[in-house]
């Protein structure tokens, strides 16, 4: 067991032997720490929270009572591999979040990565990857084999289905169900997720200009009218937007993916 000096352990909490514990931690009443945990520096775990499996979890970090991270997958394939999870810098965890470690056959390792927030009963599966910043609402569930973009916004009580892809930028409303993959800086709202326009609060936000927005907006009227597969005109984009944001939607959309994609509706 690594424990720096300068930690502070509550008495009552349960550190087991083999634990990395970083410089100015704190432990609060009733936590539990695995043996095979690592805390960077100055990871605050409160009350009753459980860390456990093969997890790191980053610099200035904050566990809230009654998480739980670092469980075993949900996932009837799992034969107890030895896999990960790994957590970023700064990330917050709230209470009742729970987040697995990965699967040998979904790479073994989930990811979340800095200045997140997982709030309240939200739930990250087995070997998802979760980019910078991403926002996790009260009761998220986020499904197995998951890719969530940067910037990401998900709102409370949806879920994202295995192997979707969330572009960055990206915002689903609340009590939405995804299940195909969603361009950057989509919006997505309805009870069976449908591509609803562009997340320009979101893009405004980020500090993208106006000439930038605009040329966006006219990219997402040329995959919602234009000619040919979806696939087709996302081909296109590249050669008729010099927009380095209208090009990363055309990437995401010719990249290998598992899903179809959530697709703008053309004209009534």
């Amino acid at each position: 067991m690594k424990i720096h000096g300068t930690a502070v352990i509550h008495p009552s909490a349960f550190v087991e032997e083999g634990a990395t514990i970083g410089p100015d931690c704190h432990i609060g009443p009733f936590a539990v720490i695995g043996p095979e945990v690592t805390l960077g520096a100055r990871v605050m775990v409160k009350s009753h929270a459980v860390i456990t499996g093969w997890t790191e979890i980053g610099d200035d970090s904050t566990i809230w009572p009654f998480a739980c991270v670092g469980e075993v997958p949900q996932d009837l394939k799992f034969k107890g591999e030895r896999t990960r999870l790994i957590i970023g810098a700064r990330t917050r965890i709230r209470e009742g979040a729970t987040l697995n470690t990965g699967t040998e056959g979904g790479g073994g390792i989930t990811r979340v990565g800095d200045d997140c927030l997982i709030m309240t009963g939200a739930h990250v599966g087995h070997d998802a990857q979760i980019g910078n910043r991403v926002i996790l609402v009260n009761n998220v569930a986020i499904a197995g084999h998951v890719h969530l973009g940067d910037d990401v916004i998900v709102g409370g009580l949806s879920g994202i289905h295995q192997w979707v892809r969330v572009g960055q930028g990206a915002i689903i409303g609340a009590v939405t169900m995804v299940t195909n993959d969603v361009i950057p800086y989509g919006l997505v709202q309805a009870p069976r997720g449908e591509l609803d326009g562009l997340n320009l609060v979101g893009l405004k936000r980020r500090g993208v200009e106006r000439a930038g927005i605009t040329q966006l907006r006219a990219a997402y009227q040329m995959l919602a009218q234009g000619e040919g597969t979806f696939h087709e005109r996302a081909a296109r984009l590249s050669d008729d937007f010099d927009s380095p944001y209208v090009r990363e939607i055309a990437d995401f959309i010719l990249a290998a993916s598992d899903r179809s994609f959530l697709t703008p509706k053309g004209p009534k």
